[in-house]
């Protein structure tokens, strides 16, 4: 298998720390109408030349902090700050917003909430413009950051012609037109495909090349981040420091501490402690895939070798093979729908399928659970999705991928009657979703979207996630006790007052999928649902998911994730230019390099480690970390 452009080596440890661009002393902030500060204490330096990555479990207050780095908190949001935090030698709290832009850059997670121009030139220029820099030096930062991030050709364009992966560039290039030293980035690859997240990863690698600006990352997606960063700072649950210290200090030597934490690790370092435990000798822990092939290769074979042979893919002639589909080919439901009389690939005997839990060995109902025929939609006069045929077997857990703009998130809200179609029909249960009534859609189908804040309309917690039942006109006492039972379940019971929006990028997320799990319909959809949590929040969420999944609860998930996919779909659809390309079984489709080229994707981390091994075969067709010997870390 090739190399993927972030499996190189590269130096991971700490720089030589001159003149503090950030330093942060026991800082704790407390949003307005809260009672408890998040962060609590945070503590950490940031010098010239240095990209430091900061993690921590879900609510630990990091997107808090970068927040107030600036001056949005508290003197945009209201909240109540104590410690220390200088930036450049500003005192924060006494310095205005603008003065501190000049400082700070900051990067979100949605590049489309900070982007308001109609061209790149202008978008990269408006923020010296509001500095009131003279014409000759507002061109001049404007052509310098856009060349930094690779488009200055395209400076005449609309940024919405842009990927995903070039909006996110161009709010970068906004961010170094300010002359900000500090660049602070939040997931900012949260909501990219893979070759949007190489592009984002290639322009940050410029931007350290050249050594003058710092780098402050909040990334969950470690694979990619991995290889950029030279310092960790770690908070842990309340928000105080747990770590500090070299890449390679904090992530290899602290990576259980960091897994019992709920901290997410890189794929390969989570591989390697669960091939430790089998008696392979890994040391040190290996970060990327490139170096667990390495260090596989150079460990001697187990006197009892590990068999993968029920881990491997399916032959050929199984009807599980992927099944890709040419751009002349014929789209009829035969040809593309997932079908509800081929066999899961969960179903087959051996270890891989006991990995994933045993399940019921009767065939799916004939009737599909979802049903979609001929469905075209179109949006501001441009067609996203073709004609599209699936179908879904009750009780199938489905990862429908693809590129940013393919259309998966079209298909998946078509499916939910999120938007209503106007060509071609979608059936859920037998429920017409574009006629039914929003009380009889919710019995059919849950819906999380992509962006937690999209479906809240409540002021508390507890009412957002009671309003589902309240729709279905239950007793109130019923409602409350369902209510309680699953805040409980994602560890929100301590927020049930709080208003929806005040809670943390990964609690938000936790309650969108409460909402759409609490009136227990037949079919869960689900756009991103790990976006913004930690690795113990996935997990959990994961799990349930699975455990409804056994129970009957069919699954549809549209994920960048490859992992998550090669972890725990039945089958895979993959999307591309509004079409189904392909759908077969997650080996099958994660294996077919060409496909996944052709249409955006990459291989998952793991797959790409092991397939490139020169020794240990038994291991070569492992994609999944429940199909490695040695159990989970």
């Amino acid at each position: 298998m090739p190399a993927h452009p972030r499996d190189q080596a590269a130096p991971r440890t700490a720089r030589a720390a001159g003149p503090r661009l950030l330093r942060a002393r026991d800082v704790a902030i407390t949003h307005e109408g809260a009672d408890v500060a998040t962060p609590a204490a945070a503590t950490l330096d940031v010098a010239p030349g240095e990209v430091v990555l900061l993690l921590g479990p879900s609510g630990s207050g990091k997107s808090t902090l970068t927040l107030a780095l600036n001056g949005l908190i508290p003197q945009a949001i209201p909240a109540t700050v104590v410690g220390d935090l200088d930036v450049d030698g500003l005192d924060v709290a006494a310095t205005p917003v603008s003065t501190l832009s000049t400082r700070v850059g900051m990067v979100f997670q949605d590049p489309d909430a900070q982007l308001v121009t109609g061209t790149l030139l202008d978008e990269v220029a408006f923020g010296p413009e509001n500095l009131r820099l003279p014409v000759g030096e507002v061109l001049g930062r404007a052509e310098a950051a856009l060349r930094r991030v690779g488009l200055w050709e395209r400076r005449r364009e609309n940024p919405d012609r842009l990927s995903g992966g070039g909006r996110q560039r161009l709010a970068i290039a906004c961010a170094l037109a300010l002359g900000s030293p500090l660049l602070v980035l939040d997931e900012p690859t949260a909501n990219l495909d893979p070759r949007g997240i190489d592009e984002v990863y290639a322009a940050l690698a410029e931007i350290v090349a050249a050594g003058d600006r710092a780098i402050l990352l909040v990334e969950h997606n470690l694979d990619a981040a991995v290889d950029l960063v030279n310092r960790v700072v770690v908070l842990d649950a309340e928000g105080r420091l747990f770590a500090d210290g070299s890449t390679d200090h904090v992530l290899r030597t602290r990576a259980h501490e960091l897994h019992e934490m709920g901290v997410w690790l890189p794929v390969s370092t989570l591989a390697a402690l669960r091939l430790r435990a089998a008696g392979y000798a890994l040391d040190p822990l290996p970060l990327t895939p490139a170096e667990l092939t390495a260090a596989l290769d150079a460990a001697p074979a187990l006197a009892s070798p590990f068999t993968a042979s029920s881990a491997s893919p399916l032959p050929p002639s199984s009807p599980l093979e992927a099944r890709t589909i040419g751009p002349d080919a014929d789209f009829s439901a035969s040809n593309v729908r997932v079908s509800a009389e081929s066999p899961r690939l969960d179903r087959e005997p051996g270890p891989a399928g006991a990995a994933r839990g045993a399940r019921p060995t009767t065939a799916p109902a004939p009737t599909p659970a979802v049903e979609v025929r001929n469905l075209t939609v179109r949006r501001g006069g441009t067609e996203i999705l073709h004609g599209v045929d699936l179908d879904v077997a009750a009780g199938e857990f489905v990862a429908i991928v693809g590129a940013n703009g393919a259309g998966k998130t079209t298909l998946l809200q078509a499916v939910a009657g999120v938007i209503r179609p106007p060509r071609g029909t979608v059936t859920v249960g037998g429920t017409d979703v574009a006629r039914a009534d929003i009380r009889t859609l919710a019995r059919r189908v849950g819906f999380v979207f992509q962006n937690p804040e999209h479906q809240f309309i409540t002021r508390s917690v507890f009412d957002e996630v009671a309003h589902g039942l309240r729709l279905q006109r239950l007793p109130d006492d019923e409602v409350g006790a369902r209510t309680a039972g699953i805040l409980a379940r994602f560890g929100l019971s301590d927020k049930a007052a709080t208003h929806p929006f005040l809670l943390s990028g990964g609690q938000k997320r936790r309650l969108s999928v409460a909402t759409a799990l609490v009136t227990g319909a037949p079919v869960l959809a689900l756009d991103e649902p790990t976006f913004g949590q930690d690795r113990a929040r996935a997990d959990e969420l994961l799990t349930l998911l699975a455990d409804l999944n056994a129970d009957g609860t069919t699954v549809l998930v549209v994920s960048h994730d490859m992992q998550l996919v090669a972890e725990h779909a039945d089958r895979v659809v993959v999307v591309d230019d509004g079409r189904i390309r392909a759908a077969g079984a997650p080996a099958d489709i994660l294996s077919d390099l060409a496909l996944l080229g052709s249409t955006g994707l990459a291989a998952p981390p793991l797959a790409r480690a092991m397939t490139a091994l020169q020794r240990h075969p038994s291991l070569r067709r492992v994609t999944r970390l429940a199909d490695l010997p040695g159990g989970a870390p």
